[in-house]
């Protein structure tokens, strides 16, 4: 690699200090020292339906090959089934490959991954799903494996003692990723992912919902590559020059093309033309397609009288648990008045399901279980949209995209979503927004509460469990974010994913 070649470098013109960049050098050095150096390996791929959403969304997903021959995509699209046609079809789409790459970082990426195979198929594409942290053998993976471990626990460990969040954790995930500095490692680690890519042919639409996806793109040669920015505020860690940047909000845009406090000691030079394109927020198309009607039963029930529907969602880092389970317990009283009903998805975390038995009296004796079957888990979200649902019914799931999606099938069926804010802030169902884990995720409340989709961030318990009782109280709090919902829709701030695949595949116009 030449070094005008070497992104780790520079970013957008702006220069890393030698300092930075010979950081950058050790970190990967050390990861080839631990995990191996395959860059001389001959990867090759196959694809195969994804579990759950292969289905639901048309998805091939993209695993090691066992033999040498490599994958044709393009022909191995065109024996795809085709989706049927709908207002989104794309004319001359014809089921040509879109690959949405991807990891598993919690469950935020591959629910935005979701979204992006969902708006693809809807367009007429075939979605392939490609998870970078999946193929056991590469470096690549087993560097990212090991870097979201690392991730998984501080998140835990934050929501477990209050001064290694505020100490560590919080400036860590505000500041610490905002610096430039924090990028140039990043771009040589993903150096590492590049072996994984050699099926791939380099004018292929791609989309990474995750940065480094979309750096070993970039460095992989690919020409069409689209980097799904998630967070609403501006950090370094989420660039990925070469690529087109895509982000939610018209402020995070803002904050990206003047790369906002990512190096306090200098003033940077923005992004360049054709760089950065807000798009509105990701949602899948089911969910996108279908507000009216679902706003519309919400209000039918709410001011009819029934009871009132809460999904509590637990991330994939599994954190939190002490205060889900003072929400469960609030909830309990009016779940058995048949004032509240709870679903309870746990993702495929068992354990802390388990915790939540152990912390919340009485919830095993009123608790109804949907494990390990989507089926069962998309019947009853489909028989509660226009029907009847009383108690605790609780899912758990050890396939992660059964896990994911289970959220999914059971939004459109719910009347608050009690989530952090992460990805979800983005989603169209009204939220009851926690305090977050990590203070990089602060400003995806900022905009459900400006949106009018979701309650401001509630910072502690006392402040969650009051908010409970307002809705108890007055549910025309909830019909009030229903309408905002529908207000928002329609000036198309939940299109993004749409936006996305058209940017992935025509560039920006």
């Amino acid at each position: 690699m030449s070094v005008t070649d070497d992104r780790a470098r520079s970013a957008f013109g702006n220069q890393q200090s030698e300092r930075a960049y010979r950081r950058a050098l050790r970190s990967k050095e050390r990861f080839v020292r631990r995990f191996g150096d395959d860059s001389g390996t001959a990867y090759h791929l196959a694809s195969t339906d994804a579990p759950v959403i292969g289905s639901a969304l048309g998805v091939r997903r993209l695993v090691m090959a066992h033999g040498d021959v490599p994958l044709d995509l393009m022909a191995d699209a065109a024996r795809a089934s085709r989706p049927a046609p709908t207002p989104r079809t794309v004319d001359g789409a014809d089921g040509a490959p879109v690959v949405v790459g991807n990891i598993r970082m919690g469950f935020g990426h591959y629910r935005i991954a979701m979204a992006m195979a969902s708006a693809a198929h809807a367009m007429g594409y075939t979605p392939y799903w490609l998870d970078l942290a999946s193929f056991d053998q590469a470096t690549g993976s087993k560097v990212i494996a090991h870097q979201n471990g690392l991730y998984s626990m501080g998140s835990r460990l934050s929501q477990r003692f209050g001064l290694f969040d505020r100490l560590y954790w919080e400036p860590l995930n505000s500041e610490g990723f905002r610096r430039l500095s924090y990028n140039a490692a990043d771009q040589k680690s993903a150096e590492l992912c590049v072996p994984l890519f050699r099926d791939i042919p380099q004018d292929t639409p791609y989309v990474g919902t995750h940065v480094w996806p979309a750096q070993a793109a970039v460095h992989a040669g690919l020409t069409h590559v689209v980097n799904a920015i998630p967070d609403n505020w501006p950090m370094a860690l989420h660039l990925s020059e070469g690529a087109i940047h895509t982000v939610q909000t018209p402020s995070a845009y803002l904050g990206y093309h003047q790369l906002r406090g990512m190096d306090p000691a200098r003033q940077l030079r923005p992004m360049p033309r054709g760089s950065l394109a807000y798009t509105g927020h990701y949602v899948d198309h089911e969910l996108v397609s279908n507000i009216p009607h679902d706003c519309a039963l919400r209000r039918e029930r709410l001011m009819g009288g029934g009871p009132i529907r809460y999904l509590i969602s637990v991330g994939g880092a599994g954190a939190q648990q002490g205060l889900f389970a003072a929400i469960i317990a609030r909830l309990l009283p009016y779940v058995r008045t048949e004032q509240a009903a709870l679903l309870i998805n746990v993702g495929d975390h068992r354990d802390v399901w388990e915790g939540l038995l152990r912390d919340v009296q009485g919830l095993g004796d009123v608790a109804r279980t949907h494990f390990g079957d989507i089926s069962e888990v998309a019947a009853l979200a489909d028989g509660a949209l226009a029907g009847d649902l009383t108690g605790v019914h609780a899912f758990c799931d050890p396939d992660i995209f059964s896990a994911v999606y289970s959220s999914n099938l059971l939004m459109r069926c719910s009347d608050v979503l009690v989530t952090k804010p992460s990805e979800f802030s983005f989603y169209p169902v009204p939220k009851l927004m926690i305090h977050r884990v990590g203070g990089h995720e602060a400003w995806g409340a900022i905009r459900a509460a400006e949106v009018g989709d979701g309650t401001y961030e509630l910072d502690d318990e006392g402040e969650v469990l009051a908010m409970i009782d307002a809705f108890q109280l007055d549910r025309e709090l909830i019909t009030f974010m229903c309408d905002n919902i529908e207000a928002a829709h329609r000036i198309g701030i939940y299109d993004g994913a749409y936006k996305v695949i058209d940017l992935a595949v025509n560039g920006i116009h």
